[in-house]
Order: structure tokens, then sequence, then C-alpha cells
């Protein structure tokens, strides 16, 4: 059964992006350093065209983060630093080529027609909620699983509503101090999850949570 799975890279201290985040600086300050695990390896330099790089735990994880997914989906924050009607001439943050090569379901208040990429990115546009562009990303992932990729509130929102079945969380041994946090509103964290994998490097600890099954008690 498809599931829909969420991963993100946070810092020590809880923070998925710096404070500060605008057009220049997507990420807030400081918010590179919890991505700095992945730059060096195999996968990300395949991705960006390059040659070489680095195998190992760091490298199996970041190739992992694509294993199975059908469709993604994002809230508008991820998607451009723009609020308000859409300037139809931003089409994200990746250039010509998003590294999703799936359909993408952005959440968003105002309507937009299906921007279509390179590499078989389409995004579309979502205006009638969470439930919604879940429903619409399963379709479209013919039974592959569904990975939602940020950010922080939009994730809250899943988790709030206890969709998200499986969390790998990418933690780096930087602190940023200030932020967008991703455990806050949550009522002191997300339940019903349970640590199932752990594995590590010098430069980032990554743990699979997966949704706890309700035992029947007539088993």
């Amino acid at each position: 059964m498809a599931k829909l799975k969420f991963r993100i890279s946070m810092s020590l201290d809880g923070y998925v992006a710096g404070p500060d985040q605008n057009a220049d600086n997507p990420l807030g300050r400081g918010g590179l350093a919890i991505h700095e695990w992945f730059f060096p390896t195999r996968t990300f330099r395949a991705m960006t065209g390059e040659e070489g790089g680095d195998t190992g735990v760091d490298d199996a994880e970041g190739g992992a983060w694509t294993s199975e997914i059908g469709a993604t989906i994002m809230g508008r924050n991820m998607f451009g630093p723009g609020r308000g009607s859409w300037d139809e001439s931003w089409n994200g943050w990746w250039g010509e080529d998003p590294p999703y090569h799936t359909p993408v379901f952005v959440l968003t208040h105002h309507a937009r027609e299906p921007v279509e990429m390179q590499g078989g990115t389409i995004f579309h546009f979502v205006t009638d909620g969470i439930e919604s562009a879940l429903e619409q990303a399963m379709r479209a992932a013919s039974g592959r699983d569904v990975l939602v990729a940020g950010g922080a509130n939009t994730a809250q929102q899943y988790l709030r509503a206890g969709l998200i079945d499986e969390m790998k969380i990418h933690v780096a041994p930087v602190l940023l101090a200030a932020g967008e946090r991703l455990f806050d509103n949550l009522d002191g964290g997300p339940p019903s999850f349970e640590c199932v994998e752990l594995t590590s490097s010098p430069a980032a600890a990554h743990f699979t949570y997966v949704r706890k099954r309700h035992r029947d008690p007539d088993e």
C-alpha cells in the first residue's frame, strides 16, 4: 500500500531553516549548513551533472530520498518566496530541470495553471487544502509512495492530521539557535511514532520513524 513519507534535514537544536529567509537566502542565515552532509556525496554530484563524490552512509541516505516516490507535496514557501497573487515568471528555485522528476503538488491560497518543467516535473497548485493535495498526489503516484518535501509548516499540517506514515530526519551536528523549528505547533511533538532505524556518519545522523500500528485487541 502506498505511503505518505516525509524527510528533511534538521539542525541539532531542531531547526529546518535559519532566520531571515528571503529570495537571496531561501534557507535563512546558516540554513545551508544543515544540508552540507549531502553535498559531497556521489548522489548529489550526479544530480548536479558532476562526476565522483563520496559513497557510504550519507550517499545511501541521499540516494534513497526518491526511492519509490511517485509524487511530491510541498508548501508555497518551499516553492518560492512570493506571497499573494502569482508572479508567473517564477517556476521554483531549481532551474529548468528540478530534482523531483514527478508531479509536485504545491499548497497555496492562489490558483495557478500547472507548470511543466524538464525531467518529468510538473508543478500543480492546490488551493483546497492538504487532504485534496494528498488525494491528487496519491492518484498521480499510481501506487508508488508520496513524499512531503517541506517545509516545516506543511509537515506540521500533515503531522497534526495524522497522515504521515514514515519520517526520515537527517540531523546535522550544527546549531542554528533561531529560525523555523520542525516540531513547533504540535503540542509537544508528533505522537504515535517509533524509531526503527538509525544510521550515522560524522556529518549527520539519519533517523527513520514509522507510525505505530494500533494492535487489534482480538489478534
